[in-house]
């Protein structure tokens, strides 16, 4: 059989191929992946080694010996030290003219990586370089070398042979010089934490891919594939199990955010699968059934211990896992709603203080405000309620199960959405800013009777005499912490209402660090030619006690105070409401209606 390569054959680059090996085993390294550099490999660069393997520069550039025929393992580890030199700052990408290193500092950072190396392998070590290393940084190794003498075992540690392996560029490039060293640290940190974390059990493997799925995300898993209740919602919902965040922001177990659609647990929690089942059904069904906007006014660490009680209660009915011990459950509790939860256990607070949540006690595990970066959110409020609807037609569908009476009351509530603040509020203003009423009178006929003249019809008409028109009055909160869109909505939508309740002006106040009465305003021109006076502090109390002492204001006519909710405590002593931000609260009990503008 000839051995003679047929017409065309290409032949194998077997130092190519060494090269590329070495080069996967630097790659699949998580820290020093994380370093960028470059590679040159071609045969007409000048700053490749004679008779070494690489030489590294200050532009992160890796200038490889072109033809060198080395093992896998020795290329992996020469990669690996001149990726360090560059994630140590040996070589720094510095603008201007550059100094090159002389042969102390060359050795002494030399030594630095290999010392390093030994602890952190990659690739296999020459037999020629020392077993052991000095200790001391690189400045003082030098110094010491500078003033005793190089050893000879230490001057030949490079990657170059004889020749120096660190290369120093002048920067001249217009960008800001990139900071290697910072990134390699930090990839060096999440590597070292990563290992830790896998050593204590809490993750499978360094590269962050676990091999098997962890307890938590088999219980979400089984939602999605075997509870239609809950199963729309699990699919939405993201985890997010880090132990540094749970420990930061003291999460026993779990904890949901409902607006940013996250739960977070705690993984360091050796539950079984039926227990995180228990937990996660917990925390979805606070999410789903908004506990967290439903407080209103009362304390929001006592509602949601009322929450608590009622969903461990539902849960154990349904049997959806095992309830783990040291959660809230009293069976004499059982049939009551939330809100009826909490006013029994209001008038307890020495004892309900000590009561702990999923996340710890004396902590909420509804939480208001995503522990992540912000993101971009869908309409998560219909998503809840669309996803409890279709999950609840579902599960009685395929009968899988019993459902307490009150969650399904719960769920069919959410269904039908609470009115539109502007529909509250153009109520509102039909009860308590009336309409002038036409007077019906024969003695003026309806032009609808041209038709059937002979069917007498009373006529609409107003009486010519003098009567008296309706009026309101409007608190403006008008310091720097009012958002303009805010103002914008409720200036509109006030003076729209009143317009088509015939009302010819309104008493405007604005109120900053003083009141301000602009005094009575065409309702066209509220929204159109309201300018804000102030800018300081938010004291609205002297402008309601300015329209209680007015004697032009009329003493039936309610008020309409607008305030992003940053304000004092106020006291009406007539009729009025409150226009505040959607997810803002006021700070006192309101006596009137609240209408939160979206």
């Amino acid at each position: 059989m000839s051995r003679t390569r047929g017409k065309g054959q290409k032949k194998r680059d077997l130092a190519a191929e060494a090269f590329a090996e070495g080069m996967r085993l630097v790659k699949a390294n998580p820290a020093l992946a994380a370093v960028e550099f470059g590679i040159c490999r071609q045969e007409e660069c000048r700053f490749a080694p004679r008779d070494g393997l690489v030489v590294v520069d200050s532009d992160a550039d890796l200038h490889i010996h072109p033809n060198r025929l080395a093992d896998p393992a020795a290329w992996a580890w020469a990669l690996a030290h001149a990726v360090l030199h560059v994630g140590f700052g040996h070589v720094p990408a510095v603008k201007g003219e550059r100094t090159q290193p002389d042969r102390f500092d060359l050795a002494a950072r030399c030594v630095v990586v290999n010392r390093f190396l030994l602890n952190f392998t990659i690739g296999t070590t020459p037999e020629d370089l020392p077993a052991s290393y000095p200790d001391g940084d690189e400045e003082q190794l030098a110094a010491r070398w500078r003033r005793d003498g190089l050893p000879a075992a230490y001057e030949r540690c490079g990657t170059a042979g004889d020749e120096p392996d660190q290369l120093l560029m002048p920067w001249v490039r217009w960008l800001q010089p990139p900071d290697h060293q910072l990134a390699f640290a930090t990839a060096l940190t999440r590597t070292v934490s990563a290992a830790m974390d896998m050593a204590g059990g809490r993750r499978d493997s360094l590269d962050g891919e676990a091999t098997r799925l962890r307890p938590w995300q088999r219980a979400l898993s089984w939602f999605i594939a075997s509870y239609p209740l809950l199963g729309g919602i699990a699919a939405g919902i993201k985890l997010v199990a880090d132990a540094e965040l749970a420990r930061a922001h003291g999460i026993s177990v779990a904890a949901v955010n409902p607006e940013a659609g996250e739960i977070y647990v705690n993984p360091l929690c050796r539950f079984d699968d039926e227990e995180w089942r228990f937990v996660l059904g917990h925390e979805m069904l606070h999410a789903a059934l908004r506990h967290g906007d439903r407080c209103g006014t009362r304390d929001p660490y006592l509602f949601n211990i009322a929450c608590d009680y009622v969903i461990n209660g539902w849960l154990r009915e349904m049997q959806i896992g095992t309830m783990p011990e040291g959660l809230l459950y009293d069976p004499a509790l059982a049939g009551l709603s939330s809100e009826e939860v909490y006013d029994r256990i209001a008038g307890d607070l020495r004892r309900t203080r000590r009561l702990a949540t999923l996340r710890g006690k004396g902590l909420g595990d509804v939480l208001g405000a995503p522990l992540g970066p912000p993101g971009d959110y869908v309409d998560l409020d219909e998503f809840y309620r669309r996803g409890l609807a279709r999950g609840l037609d579902l599960h009685q569908e395929q009968d899988r199960g019993f459902l307490p009476g009150g969650l399904v009351e719960e769920i069919r509530a959410l269904s039908h959405p609470p009115l539109p603040w502007d529909a509250r509020l153009a109520r509102w203003f039909d009860e308590f800013v009336p309409r002038p009423e036409a007077v019906r009178s024969y003695a003026r006929p309806s032009r609808r009777q041209s038709a059937t003249p002979d069917i007498p019809r009373a006529g609409r008409w107003f009486p010519p005499e003098e009567v008296a028109r309706c009026t309101f009055g409007v608190v403006l909160d008008t310091s720097g912490s009012m958002d303009r869109t805010l103002l914008g909505k409720a200036l509109g939508a006030i003076a729209s209402y009143a317009e088509a309740r015939d009302v010819p002006a309104a008493r405007v106040v604005f109120c900053d660090a003083a009141p301000h009465d602009v005094g009575y305003l065409p309702v066209t021109e509220i929204a159109g030619r309201v300018r804000v006076h102030g800018r300081g502090g938010t004291v609205l109390q002297p402008g309601i006690d300015l329209l209680h002492r007015a004697e032009d204001f009329p003493p039936g006519a309610p008020v309409l105070v607008i305030t992003d909710g940053w304000c004092d405590v106020l006291r009406v002593r007539r009729e009025h409401a409150y226009l505040i931000p959607e997810g803002r609260h006021l700070p006192f009990t309101a006596r009137g209606p609240v209408f939160r503008v979206r």
